[in-house]
């Protein structure tokens, strides 16, 4: 998203224009209504991004100790790098352990900032977009209601994609907390107390989420709590962000066509519209190559490193797909061949192994004919 952003802007910025082709493939990607706001909503992306990284590190700057920091230049370039590779989803510290820096362990408030930076931006710049374009249509809305009387209604300012991966990042934020919270009350939550638990919990469940972050020691998780992270990761944010993972848009579609086999029927429909065929292969080809990825990559590092336990070879490989950053503590004992194998499952991760054979295969001609249709046995 970032390299296709800033290559995009710089390329407007020296040339003075872009190519009506890049402008149509940067409109799907960005998913602009019309080709003409892909530019405008480049400025928006860079602005909104300014803004957010600018106001974490002045947040951030405000938690931190001065006894541990003395110089204030120092906490400023903390404070700074924090909000960037947070907002950013790197997970990159300055701190030799992390969120795990026994000073910084218990600083609940500076997690839930990083909580909220590295959320915001698992969301996507379109999906940001269209909520503040939304929160504009209620404020207009609220001021014609009070000094003119008049309702002035605009339906589905909010989009379905808005409306599919908000639903699914708060239900997976909800949801993954509870679990930790109940699972590791006593466990990995034990040296926190009262709503520090709920905050620790908190960050562990919306970390793997490609954040990478960490304020536990996740090679201490019960092994459910360990696999509901490995589901997490897999997960990952949403379309168009700063986050890996196959995206919180696949894995609710994924959902959504489940209940609609269950329920007999041969679409789609999420809030009265139906999802048009092409997304759904789409996501489908997404979650089947990324597990086919995985598996091949687990299958590798097993055959270099034989004497290394599964859960750990497969918590590494599914991390690195989702450029997480999180391990179990085998990263550095791996193999030369096994860190090759590590690199190659992030590279394909970030640019997708769908993206990957579009590039490869050669697109056949459009043609006007159709073949008979025929049903295969499935189950």
């Amino acid at each position: 998203m970032d390299i296709l952003t800033f290559s995009s802007y710089f390329s407007f910025f020296f040339k003075g224009g872009s190519s009506y082709e890049n402008q149509l493939a940067t409109k799907d990607f960005m998913n602009a209504e019309r080709v003409g706001e892909v530019f405008t909503m480049l400025k928006r992306i860079l602005l909104i991004t300014f803004i957010v990284e600018g106001v974490g590190a002045l947040l951030i700057y405000t938690t931190l100790d001065s006894t541990l920091i003395p110089q204030w230049e120092h906490r400023i370039f903390f404070a700074v790098f924090h909000s960037i590779s947070s907002f950013c989803n790197a997970g990159f510290s300055t701190l030799p352990l992390g969120m795990m820096e026994t000073p910084y362990l218990y600083n609940y408030p500076l997690q839930v900032i990083i909580i909220l930076l590295f959320v915001f931006g698992g969301l996507g710049f379109p999906i940001v977009i269209n909520v503040v374009k939304y929160l504009k249509h209620l404020l207009n809305r609220m001021i014609m209601w009070i000094t003119k009387k008049q309702d002035h209604y605009i339906p589905r300012v909010l989009t379905i994609n808005s409306k599919v991966n908000l639903i699914t990042t708060f239900l997976l934020i909800v949801i993954g907390t509870l679990i930790l919270y109940i699972k590791e009350y006593d466990h990995v939550l034990a040296a926190h107390h009262g709503v520090d638990k709920i905050v620790t919990a908190l960050f562990t469940a919306t970390t793997p989420r490609t954040a990478g972050y960490n304020s536990i020691n996740f090679h201490e998780l019960y092994f459910s709590s360990t696999l509901l992270i490995i589901l997490l990761m897999w997960i990952g944010a949403s379309p168009n962000s700063t986050g890996g993972g196959i995206k919180t848009s696949t894995f609710a579609l994924a959902i959504f066509n489940f209940i609609s086999l269950a329920k007999g029927r041969d679409r789609i429909e999420v809030f009265q519209r139906e999802i048009s065929e092409r997304t759904i292969r789409r996501a489908f080809a997404a979650m089947t190559l990324s597990l086919l990825v995985i598996g091949i990559g687990v299958f590798l590092i097993a055959t270099f490193d034989p004497k290394l336990n599964l859960l750990d070879i497969a918590f590494e490989c599914f991390s690195a797909y989702s450029t997480v950053g999180l391990t179990l503590g085998i990263t550095a004992g791996l193999s030369t061949a096994s860190k090759l194998v590590i690199i190659t499952i992030m590279f394909i991760g970030r640019v997708t192994m769908l993206s990957i054979l579009v590039s490869v295969f050669k697109k056949i001609k459009f043609t006007n004919y159709r073949y008979p249709t025929e049903e295969m046995t499935i189950i």
